[in-house]
């Protein structure tokens, strides 16, 4: 059995997806970001960077329980431990890999300051504002144009879709129009036709 700790934001989402796609059981355990349940001391001692999402597996690698955080990590963790959604030969791994790190250096914390600057702020910052739009469309153009002919992020589904499909969902936010990427465009409905990204999507 895994406990997820995680909450309803785009890397949450992540590990919940991969965990739906597994079919491995799970106990969900929400921490309310908003109410400041990630300081809290137990959460602590399982993400020290205060951060969802978090798992603890009660049968770790060597049989014993074990903690993972970030999200990118569990997401490696849980792709080794099933032999699941990461390709087996060495080229198609890397590039799995490649854009999974493309995911968690740029496409995640650049779309996030997007989400803070385009509807958090108390008072304008149009220099931010603008700074983060224009990235998250650079950044929407290069996924675009990876997915253009193909079904998936590196043809086959693995933990790099995974990775990225939650923070496509967020484009709104994101002041995109997905229209104007329109392989990413077809690729999340492919994505959203998945029954299991559609519980992943769910938790909590």
């Amino acid at each position: 059995m895994i406990d997820l700790y995680t909450w309803s934001t785009p890397n949450g989402r992540k590990v919940s997806i991969m965990l739906e796609a597994c079919h491995l059981h799970y106990n969900v355990h929400p921490v309310d970001i908003k109410a400041g349940d990630q300081h809290a001391e137990e959460f602590l001692r399982i993400s020290p960077n205060n951060k969802i999402p978090a798992i603890v597996d009660e049968e770790g690698p060597d049989g014993e329980p074990i903690s993972i955080f970030e999200s990118g990590a569990i997401l490696l963790y849980l792709a080794e431990k099933t032999g699941l959604f990461l390709p087996d030969t060495p080229r198609k791994r890397y590039q799995a890999l490649e854009w999974l790190m493309w995911q968690k250096g740029g496409f995640g914390p650049f779309l996030g300051q997007a989400h803070h600057f385009n509807r958090f702020v108390p008072e304008p910052v149009p220099y931010a504002e603008e700074r983060y739009k224009k990235e998250a469309r650079r950044l929407w153009s290069v996924l675009d144009k990876q997915l253009d002919g193909r079904e998936f992020v590196v043809d086959e589904l693995s933990i790099a879709d995974f990775a990225i499909y939650p923070w496509a969902c967020r484009h709104e936010w994101q002041a995109i129009d997905t229209a104007d990427y329109p392989s990413v465009a077809a690729w999340m409905a492919r994505m959203a036709r998945l029954s299991f990204v559609q519980r992943g999507m769910q938790v909590p």
